[in-house]
């Protein structure tokens, strides 16, 4: 059995889930372990995994919180009494507060530990519990100690492998078909800086543009919407972008690996580094290095947008290097070579 570990964010929980449903498609048992204040806790009870939810306790370094603290320790002894009635032969942890406490507890264990890192910049909980991994999936190319990067593979993110062809996904969206189609996306929940800042620059250009602003903000901005400019608080990505031209986003590693499996250039704004620790603006810059996407700049946006709709081929040439197809497997095959 293999078991695995990871959530409180989207970004955490989606992998996990895709390599879960692999392995039994593959007749492999799972279990997941997830936080108890996590996305996960709404999710997995929708869904046929087994699993179990545990306290958490958010990791900081720049401050300690008890409350966090205890929390931690918490999960931590729920985790190890959980190993010792499961007694699973691999552990997958992607990462984040809630993929500690099963890690650590099932590392000091023995059970061979495989770690996935989604952005390009090693994560707190990856790095402190990496000296104990057997093997260190990344989903782009990471800078490494040369210690860390023998346990090292470039896997990419898992994501639903689905495309569809353009002219179908606009008719599916009620969107023209004869114009490029402009993507706003500012991750699961919406960006309110995107939200206030593109729609002013965007609508001058006359291109048809579909703009998830976040569920919580969909009333808010209601007002916006027009025949060429489209609001939701949700969209399918895989239908939105086989349907798109360019996808102006933040850079949150889920939207760009899915950004990169239907090769769709980008115009990125990636959070501030005081509010992720630096993950989306490295994500960004090793996007733009492979030459798939830009930062946006919103002072000369226009022009960013007539330059890659000119000439787009070169940029998605450089995203689909990025492409992740088929690394729900490889992460498969990987644990199957733990057990």
């Amino acid at each position: 059995m293999v078991l695995l570990t990871g959530g409180g964010t989207g970004g955490h929980l989606f992998p996990a889930l895709a390599v879960a449903e692999e392995l039994r498609r593959r007749g492999r048992e799972v279990f997941y372990l997830g936080s108890q204040g996590g996305l996960e806790a709404r999710l997995l009870p929708q869904t046929s995994i087994p699993h179990a939810l545990i306290p958490a306790g958010k990791l900081d370094r720049s401050t300690f919180r008890p409350q966090e603290a205890q929390k931690l320790l918490q999960g931590l002894q729920a985790a190890w009494r959980l190993l010792g009635r499961e007694r699973p032969g691999a552990i997958l942890s992607t990462g984040g507060y809630a993929g500690f406490p099963g890690a650590l507890a099932g590392a000091l264990r023995g059970v061979p530990l495989l770690l996935h890192e989604q952005n390009a910049k090693l994560g707190l909980a990856i790095r402190l519990l990496a000296p104990l991994a057997r093997g260190l999936a990344l989903s782009v190319p990471v800078t490494l100690a040369l210690g860390l990067a023998r346990k090292a593979r470039v896997t990419g993110y898992p994501v639903r492998e689905v495309r569809y062809p353009k002219a179908e996904a606009r008719a599916r969206l009620g969107l023209p078909p004869e114009q490029p189609l402009l993507l706003v996306l500012g991750g699961s929940q919406g960006s309110l800086e995107l939200n206030e800042k593109l729609p002013p620059l965007l609508k001058p250009l006359g291109l048809p543009v579909l703009h998830q602003v976040g569920e919580r903000w969909v009333e808010r901005y209601r007002h916006l919407e027009e025949d060429r400019y489209r609001i939701a608080g949700f969209v399918d990505a895989p239908l939105a972008m086989s349907a798109a031209d360019l996808l102006l986003a933040r850079a949150g590693a889920g939207t760009l690996a899915e950004a990169a499996y239907h090769h769709l250039p980008a115009l990125l704004f990636p959070l501030p580094p005081s509010l992720d620790g630096g993950a989306q603006a490295a994500n960004a810059q090793a996007y733009q290095k492979g030459g798939g996407a830009e930062l946006g700049e919103l002072a000369r946006l226009a022009e960013q947008v007539e330059r890659i709709l000119s000439r787009p081929e070169p940029y998605r040439e450089g995203i689909a290097r990025f492409s992740p197809e088929g690394a729900a497997g490889r992460l498969a095959d990987w644990l199957e070579e733990l057990l």
